[in-house]
């Protein structure tokens, strides 16, 4: 997207994905991390260049490079740009068969909602954190 830094773009209604933005910006420390809602403006811009992402519903990592990479190659490239233990355990992770990642992450993508629920709209984050945050 830029090279301002990477773009996370995340389910904005759901509880996990919303835990996954906290986590992010807990661990991010060189703050560069921009978030993004997939139900908001810059996430239709975005997907109106790339239809081929039309179908993701829950999360997609656009690295400050360009490279964009969804369900489980995303949660790996989150944790590599985090680092440390978590960055280690990202490259644990990739040693695992794409298509058995995959399926555990479609399982929990689609028990999300009934699972960890569901916001009727995209929670508000803290003053701030705001301007890390893309309409």
């Amino acid at each position: 997207m830029s090279a301002e830094g990477p773009v996370f773009f995340y389910d904005g209604v759901c509880a996990l994905c919303n835990g996954g933005v906290k986590f992010v910006l807990k661990r991010d420390e060189r703050g560069t991390v921009r978030f993004a809602p997939l139900q908001g403006e810059t996430a239709r811009t975005f997907l109106a260049t790339h239809p081929a992402l039309d179908a993701i519903d829950s999360m997609i990592w656009v690295a400050a490079d360009g490279t964009i990479s969804i369900r489980s190659d995303a949660v790996i490239a989150i944790g590599k740009h985090i680092g440390g233990v978590w960055g280690a355990l990202a490259g644990l992770a990739r040693v695992v068969p794409r298509p058995v990642r995959d399926a555990i992450y479609d399982f929990t993508a689609r028990i999300r909602y009934r699972t960890f629920g569901k916001y009727d709209a995209c929670p508000i984050p803290p003053q701030e954190q705001r301007g890390r945050f893309l309409a």
